[in-house]
């Protein structure tokens, strides 16, 4: 307690003095990172979000009637019951159109309750009118990517959806996000996430506000300018001849990543096409209810960044290949925001204990907590006023936004220690979503 307290007198002497005291010289360091690199990108997003709000007001709800073939290519591994929740779901969509849902049990021998599971359901989705289900168990286990291309070769509809075992939905999901695709130049289409387990626990309830900011506000701002940061591996829609064209997934981790990334190739090449985001379409899926789960979860998530951006991909940064808003967007929010920035928030950390005394360090860092606490209470007041659908739902988690700094703070200088561990390990190649003899194939 006399830490803080020194700390607080410390920042008022900061404030009532900031020339003298060296908080503005400090604070310098800082402005290249936060306001020219950081702010412009919020309020670029905040621009896309207000820009969406006009339109969908002025435009309504017309769009013309579309109901293609619809394949669902569901990803099943160790699920075991919890999987029906997802294909009843499918099946029990209010949709016109005829929907094909393939059920991968991936590794099926040694997951046999969760291809049980989805067997049990095999007659009562097909008394469904217009609703089929395939149950296609790969005994031996193949990976994430070898579930999703031994769908796309299987399926028969003209929109294939990507999706999580453990992921479910609300009943006009198909019909919101499928009416996109009666645009010719539209090829894919991100779905809104929601995170089911949202009340389970503290760290879950910091998810589901880190989902709602980064998936549902930021991709309605991106989307309004046709720069789509990446579609979902637990939720996606994509033209089926068009991810044929590009030779469907690709082996290794992050692949839904990398198909984002492998199908802007074609935006700087044909003008017009376009990825989209349906804030309307949504999805419930699963998160790590532990702070323990979650950094293992991150730890892989955050690695693979590198691998893609650095590895795999570092050619791609071209206005050529990407069209000029695209590459700016990708190298902005992607490489620099998920890869550079937590490497400089280390150094920033490491710099202030070094240079400076603990009550003065806690004193500054009171100050970067009040302005991101600022930007995340704006942030989420705009999605709760504009564009949320569960106000009341999203309300509940208000107490929780104080603090979410404090979580993205931690979970971005984990970023960086997945960066490192990538960059010294390359452990995008031992990764839980795909057995060794596949991972060992990945040539990056």
């Amino acid at each position: 307690m006399d830490i803080l307290t020194a700390a607080w007198e410390q920042l008022v002497v900061l404030l009532s003095s900031p020339f003298k005291h060296g908080l503005v010289p400090f604070v310098l360091k800082f402005i290249p990172y936060v306001l020219f690199l950081e702010l412009p990108v919020y309020f670029f997003i905040l621009m896309g979000v207000i820009k969406y709000d006009l339109r969908r007001h002025q435009d309504g709800k017309r769009m013309p009637p579309y109901h293609p073939k619809v394949s669902c290519i569901v990803m099943g591994y160790s699920e075991g019951r919890d999987i029906g929740l997802s294909l009843l779901s499918l099946a029990e969509q209010l949709y016109a159109g005829q929907i094909e849902i393939l059920a991968m049990i991936d590794g099926a021998q040694k997951n046999i309750d969760t291809y049980n599971a989805a067997c049990q359901l095999q007659d009562r989705v097909d008394r469904l009118p217009r609703r089929t289900l395939r149950v296609i168990p790969k005994w031996q286990r193949g990976g994430r990517v070898s579930s999703l291309n031994a769908g796309l070769e299987l399926a028969t509809g003209t929109i294939v959806l990507n999706i999580d075992g453990d992921t479910s939905f609300d009943n006009d999901m198909i019909a919101k996000v499928v009416r996109h695709f009666a645009d010719p130049n539209v090829v894919g289409a991100a779905g809104n996430l929601r995170v089911r387990n949202a009340f389970q626990s503290l760290t879950s309830r910091m998810q589901a506000i880190e989902y709602m900011l980064s998936i549902h506000l930021s991709k309605i701002g991106l989307s309004e300018f046709n720069v789509i940061n990446n579609i979902s591996g637990a939720f996606g829609v994509y033209r089926k001849s068009f991810v044929r064209r590009i030779g469907g997934w690709d082996s290794g981790t992050a692949e839904n990543l990398d198909l984002t990334i492998r199908t802007k190739h074609y935006f700087g090449r044909k003008t017009g096409l376009r990825m989209v985001f349906e804030p309307e379409a949504i999805g419930h899926t699963e998160v790590p209810a532990t702070f323990l789960g979650l950094l293992d979860q991150r730890l892989r998530w955050d690695g693979d960044l590198y691998y893609l951006y650095v590895r795999k991909h570092p050619l791609s940064f071209t206005p050529r290949i990407l069209g000029w808003r695209n590459m700016v967007v990708m190298l902005w929010t992607g490489l620099f925001f998920q890869i550079v920035m937590p490497m400089v928030i280390v150094v920033y950390t490491l710099y202030s204990l070094l240079a400076y005394p603990i009550d003065v360090v806690l004193a500054l860092w009171a100050l970067v907590y009040l302005l991101y606490l600022a930007i995340m209470t704006i942030f989420f007041m705009v999605h709760v006023t504009l564009v949320s659908e569960r106000k009341r739902q999203d309300l509940k988690l208000l107490p929780v936004v104080p603090l979410v700094p404090v979580f993205t703070f931690i979970l971005r200088l984990w970023n960086a220690v997945a960066t490192i561990k990538e960059v010294t390990m390359r452990s995008h190649l031992d990764s839980s979503m795909a057995p060794w003899w596949v991972l060992k194939r990945t040539k990056f």
